[in-house]
């Protein structure tokens, strides 16, 4: 099963938040680059037009502590953050786990800093759901095989990655045994899977539980998740290794210690009443390092995929 194989490096990895607090922010690489303006990089975790009205609160927050100008950045894909800050063009990164891995295994000189925090004193972690409409005759992920099977997009790590190694595990190829259909979110796989397209589908914990029914587009019930993944290393922040190394100190500060709700509405940084830091109704962030993402690189070990080692698959 997949909950136990990687049961003992989640936990090891969710150790290593504790250890990162006091670690430099420096990465890999010392660099110099200090540029008048930062840009900031994230896809949207479902269809949106108001991403950066999300983030503006951060963003606020980082121009106000490093006096610099912050450009948001809405990618179209993880593909093409990875891509951005590969040509030097993205300095903060806002990454899913598996293309943080990707980004790092293709050569691309960034280091993670923080983590997206669901809740105030937990751990930066979230689980892959496959999920299918209630009622349905399919109870397992075994039942998945000969059906039609929507994923998030193909360097998704609950979306596609943690899918592929469950799928695996119950005996069912996941390029040969589905027949896969990309979403390109997790709202639109889960509304797939609700709707009819398709006959099973992946998407995240909170997606499935909070997001879709708090806006009224999933009605309580309408889902059953037949399967949870183990707890994935929580979607990280990464900064470009060149850039000047007490910039990087002020931006990590940021995302560790002040990039939450508690401490945007105790300053009066917020910029809607619901005082988002991201579009998924995270808390905040936490410390983490690049070892925290062990975890996924493990999978990718295991499952062989492409998609750990090729941002373009």
């Amino acid at each position: 099963m997949v909950n136990k194989r990687w049961r003992a490096l989640a936990l090891t990895g969710a150790a290593l938040v504790l250890t990162a607090c006091g670690q430099s922010a420096a990465g890999n690489g010392e660099g110099t680059r200090n540029p008048d303006e930062l840009v900031f990089a994230a896809i949207p975790s479902e269809e949106s037009t108001s991403l950066q009205q999300d983030y503006q609160s951060v963003i606020n927050l980082l121009e106000r502590v490093t006096g610099k100008t912050v450009r948001f950045q809405q990618a179209t894909d993880y593909a093409a953050v990875i891509e951005g800050q590969r040509s030097g063009k993205v300095d903060i990164a806002q990454y899913g786990p598996l293309s943080y891995v990707v980004a790092k295994n293709s050569g691309v000189r960034t280091t993670a800093i923080a983590a997206q925090l669901k809740e105030k004193g937990g751990t930066p972690g979230y689980q892959s759901y496959g999920i299918v409409k209630t009622g349905s005759p399919i109870h397992d992920l075994a039942g998945f095989k000969g059906k039609k099977v929507c994923f998030v997009d193909p360097n998704s790590t609950s979306g596609y990655l943690y899918p592929k190694a469950g799928l695996s595990d119950a005996g069912v190829n996941a390029d040969t045994d589905v027949t896969p259909v990309m979403a390109g979110g997790h709202d639109a796989s889960a509304l797939a899977v609700a709707g009819g397209q398709c006959d099973a589908g992946f998407a995240y914990d909170t997606m499935v539980d909070i997001q879709l029914p708090g806006k009224g587009q999933l009605k309580p019930g309408e889902l059953t998740p037949v399967w949870k993944s183990d707890i994935i290393a929580g979607s990280p922040v990464a900064l470009a290794d060149d850039l000047d190394p007490a910039l990087k100190d002020q931006i990590t500060a940021v995302f560790r210690d002040q990039a939450n709700t508690d401490y945007l509405r105790a300053n009066n940084l917020c910029t809607s009443e619901k005082c988002p830091i991201d579009d998924a109704g995270d808390w905040g962030y936490a410390p983490v390092d690049d070892a925290f993402y062990d975890t996924v690189r493990h999978v990718c070990e295991v499952t062989k995929a492409k998609q750990c080692t090729d941002a373009s698959a």
